[in-house]
């Protein structure tokens, strides 16, 4: 019999932490915050998450069995066909609740969950696999912004760049990674921060304090996962790769949260933030890749 502890170590449980941020960002550029959608949305986002990590591991069993043998399925604590029906369950629980906040929403749930079950289908191992995972976080993004996609757009394209960028690094987890792939990552981590901060701080139409918090985030985005992607330039192999992958991961909150502060939410933005030391400590339990 599966005991939960195995279904919460396929589904990388705490880490979709990193995910409900996705949707308030989007809904704050879009102008749509505060609003009872938020919550629904949100929801959608972690149970698509948890599909993807539940297929994630179905579609990898025979590899992860060489490479991974720990994990649920080739340590035969889950069977193939549980983890792939969690993942369908996962994905009809997330299209309803995106169903509920609108039609709008559904309309960008519905290319989201075909993009999650194609990266973990076909996608993953080719070259297009990076971009397919980062176009998962931006339509996230879009998803929480439908009240106006244009508004949303710098946000999303700020976290899915950010997404595409982590998932090329973290292709090195298990045999390393090149100087020059970490480099870029690095150099990516860069532009998205500055080009978060920058545009935080030019925004006349949000007070002082917003645009200051929105550009001080930024920053802290920049300084938590930049150093230890710089550690993987100086060290490309696979333990500092897993370790610049998960602080990655976890660096989407305080960019989640650099882009809602500019928008004038400041407490949800505060909120975000304190999931930070959940996430850690979580981290160590289950880990997020």
């Amino acid at each position: 019999m599966t005991a939960l502890r195995d279904l919460i170590e396929l589904t990388r449980l705490p880490a979709a932490l990193t995910v409900p941020g996705d949707t308030l960002a989007g809904a704050a550029a879009a102008g749509s915050l505060p609003s009872w959608r938020a919550a629904p949305l949100a929801a959608s986002s972690a149970c698509l998450y948890w599909a993807g990590m539940a297929l994630n591991d179905y579609a990898d069993r025979e590899l992860d069995a060489q490479e991974r043998p720990e994990r649920p399925i080739p340590s035969g604590r889950v069977s193939p066909s549980t983890a792939l029906r969690l993942a369908g369950g996962l994905t009809l629980a997330g299209l309803t609740l995106a169903a509920t906040a609108g039609p709008r929403p559904l309309a960008v749930a519905l290319p989201l969950a075909g993009a999650v079950w194609t990266y973990d289908l076909i996608a993953k191992p080719t070259v297009a696999g990076p971009l397919v995972m980062g176009t998962t976080r931006f339509l996230d993004v879009l998803m929480g912004g439908t009240a106006n996609p244009r508004r949303a757009l710098p946000a999303a394209l700020a976290l899915g760049v950010h997404t595409t960028a982590v998932t090329v690094l973290s292709r090195g987890e298990v045999h390393g990674t090149s100087t020059r792939t970490a480099t870029a990552t690095v150099a990516t981590t860069g532009v998205v921060a500055s080009a978060a901060a920058i545009q935080s701080l030019r925004d006349t139409s949000q007070p002082p304090a917003a645009r200051i918090a929105g550009a001080a985030l930024a920053g802290t985005y920049a300084s938590a996962v930049g150093q230890t992607q710089g550690d993987a330039v100086a060290r490309p192999d696979p333990a500092t790769v897993r370790r610049a992958t998960r602080r990655g991961i976890h660096g989407m909150v305080p960019l989640q949260a650099s882009l809602i502060a500019r928008r004038g939410h400041l407490g949800i933005a505060a909120g975000l933030l304190a999931l930070g030391p959940l996430l850690r400590a979580a981290a160590k339990v289950v880990s997020p890749t």
